[in-house]
């Protein structure tokens, strides 16, 4: 189920895309949704930043009082939302800075049905991309999805690994071998020894005993494999 929330200032329109989707939900039988309203981005922002509010699609207005829908998306974006963002809105004034927050579509009133349920296709199709790109976990505070793009390194200590993450660190209980066969799929990963699996995305630099990421840390390798893994390294960017 998808959780929607479709942000104006006008009632009138509030009812009248809620009734956009339940027409679309009658076409794509296999989408179920929830809708949140909200009159102005402030109520949209208090509940992502208080009660940790994270929709699946976002329907933005732009002409709003307070916020505009675009002041309302760089927020939201600052605030880690990557979901899809569709606006909805009177004017194409605005059409450039909506490349700007990554907006799937920018639709404009009144809504043509066939251009509203293409943009909820897009926005589908999007959401549906982003899950089969992520690794289930089961970590200490239960299930967590991660995207391989937040993870920096890994280190084995004992019967766990250790994922270092852009913001926190991930502790779970499974084996090196396990967990890279979750990673090994995307390219960007690679061994480094038994203990270690890297992100090359976040390498600073490879030297001869050690490593620099981009986060500040360091990881030490053998020497003798250190060879080895520069080229390999090498190769990801160049071949």
């Amino acid at each position: 189920m998808y959780t929607i929330a479709f942000c104006d200032d006008d009632l009138k329109e509030l009812a009248y895309v809620k009734n956009c989707l339940e027409q679309y939900q009658k076409v794509r039988t296999s989408v179920t949704y929830q809708t949140d309203c909200f009159a102005n981005a402030q109520a949209l922002l208090e509940k992502i930043r208080s009660e940790n509010y994270m929709p699946d699609i976002l329907l933005l207005d732009i002409f709003m009082p307070g916020k505009n829908g675009i002041e309302a998306a760089e927020e939201i974006r600052r605030l880690g939302c990557a979901k899809p963002i569709i606006f909805l809105t009177a004017s194409t004034e605005h059409a450039l800075y909506a490349f700007g927050v990554d907006a799937v579509q920018y639709l404009v009133k009144p809504l043509q049905q066939e251009k509203f349920f293409h943009a909820m296709d897009t926005a589908a199709n999007v959401l549906h991309s982003a899950k089969e790109s992520r690794i289930v976990l089961k970590a200490a505070r239960g299930v967590r999805q991660v995207h391989p793009r937040e993870i920096i390194y890994c280190e084995s200590q004992k019967n766990y690994q250790v994922l270092y993450l852009k913001s926190e660190e991930l502790r779970v209980r499974m084996t090196a071998g396990q967990l890279w066969e979750m990673l090994e799929k995307f390219p960007q990963f690679d061994r480094c020894g038994r203990s270690y699996i890297l992100n090359m995305d976040h390498i600073v630099s490879v030297k001869q005993d050690e490593i620099l990421l981009d986060d500040g840390s360091t990881v030490y390798i053998p020497r003798n494999k250190a060879a080895d893994f520069k080229k390999r390294y090498f190769s990801y960017y160049f071949d």
